[in-house]
């Protein structure tokens, strides 16, 4: 079996293409389909909906097929599936094959994207796995600068759909990646002989137990609300720097320092934070995210919304470290891809819809301003719900998977 070092360092570079490609590639390509095609923009936007949906609903599927033991399928199939879905959306003349194209590559998704590359690591490597998610992130953290520029030469070199295929290319690197160097199986972990009749100790905790606490609801419930705020975020960014007074070309000089941001919280995580609690690092993320809110709510100058944009980078960028690693903290790794699989599912498919209901809010709440304001209410909301999840002591009972 591949060493440690090795399973990180491919599976970060398989993080970052598989981002790069299927998640940050979208955005490049609507306005070339637009201009050829003639679609509207809603009617691509679905699409890429409908692709956020399916990644959500096929979460718990994926995470309980980690559980199982299937992680090398799981991650090796959905490079192969994101290729299928790129090579299809390449071909599509009309938007049915748009959308068929966007199904595939939302299943794609929800097998390569962070969450089954944490999971499978976490089962592999219970006692290195955090070190290993934190540089996962760290890594996977430039696939935004790697995707916007490679993606914009592909088009003016080649035209959107040889691109595609391009892209589709890249994937099918991926997975001969995957499949080399998860080969072997992990190790499942060992039940302490004293357990009393009846009792399942912490690291035991199924998946049904874990929902019958408040814990489990809380942490959910925290998490969907920020992937709530986060995808209304990333789908008005461009019009709430219009509102706020800013050009094209000051809204981008902002914009450049979220990716910068983003790694340079994690390479501080991964130096100087690595002994600090999970918890107490997620209260400290959750509380930047409404205060960076807040700055872009009140800011107007560049130079003050630049603060929004690096404080907002930190959050994001440290949120996915807290998020993949407090399930493990709270419940243990035996059933961790089934409880991450379904509160994850949660809150993709709520992000899936953030976009389409917070347009509809704009109406009623008289312009992003308000919008801005809402979302920090919101952001203190999860900071709120993320203070009240305490870690479960034991279940009683046997539970079910």
């Amino acid at each position: 079996m591949p060493s440690y070092r090795t399973i990180i360092s491919a599976l970060s570079v398989g993080q970052i293409l598989v981002w790069a490609v299927m998640y940050y590639g979208f955005s490049s390509f609507v306005l070339p389909m637009q201009r050829d095609m003639g679609w509207s923009q809603p009617d691509i936007m679905g699409a890429f909906t409908l692709g956020l949906m399916v990644w959500g609903l096929a979460t718990y599927a994926v995470g309980a097929a980690i559980d199982r033991g299937r992680g090398r399928f799981v991650l090796t199939g959905g490079a192969l599936l994101g290729a299928a879905g790129c090579a299809l959306w390449s071909q599509a003349h009309n938007l049915p094959l748009l959308y068929a194209a966007w199904a595939l590559l939302g299943l794609a998704m929800a097998m390569t994207l962070y969450e089954p590359a944490f999971m499978e690591i976490t089962k592999r490597f219970p006692d290195r796995y955090r070190q290993g998610i934190t540089t996962i992130t760290l890594v996977g953290g430039f696939a935004s600068t790697l995707s916007f520029p490679a993606a914009a030469w592909l088009l003016l070199t080649l035209g959107w759909r040889p691109a595609l295929l391009v892209m589709a290319g890249v994937l099918l690197l991926v997975a001969p990646l995957h499949a080399w160097v998860l080969r072997g199986p992990w190790k499942r972990p060992t039940v302490p002989g004293t357990v009393p009749a009846g009792a399942v100790l912490q690291d035991q905790a199924t998946l049904r137990q874990a929902m019958q606490g408040r814990t489990f609801w809380l942490l959910t419930a925290t998490f969907t609300l920020y992937a709530f705020a986060l995808s209304t975020i990333w789908a008005h960014l461009m019009p709430a720097f219009e509102s706020r007074g800013l050009s094209q070309t000051e809204a981008v000089a902002v914009m450049v320092w979220f990716g910068p941001a983003q790694v340079a919280g994690r390479f501080a995580f991964l130096w100087l934070g690595r002994g600090l609690n999970h918890r107490a690092l997620g209260l400290a993320v959750l509380a930047l995210f409404p205060l960076a809110l807040g700055i872009f709510a009140l800011g107007r100058q560049p130079l003050v919304l630049a603060g929004f944009a690096v404080l907002f980078g930190v959050a994001n960028g440290l949120i996915t470290i807290v998020r993949s690693n407090i399930v493990p903290d709270f419940y243990g790794r035996e059933h961790v891809g089934r409880i991450t699989g379904a509160m994850s599912g949660i809150a993709l498919c709520t992000r899936a819809a953030a976009p389409f209901l917070t347009a509809w809010a704009l109406l009623g709440l008289g312009g992003y301003t308000g919008l801005l304001w809402l979302l920090v209410g919101m952001g203190v909301v999860t900071l709120a719900l993320f203070a009240l999840a305490r870690p479960p002591q034991a279940w009683a009972g046997s539970g079910s998977r």
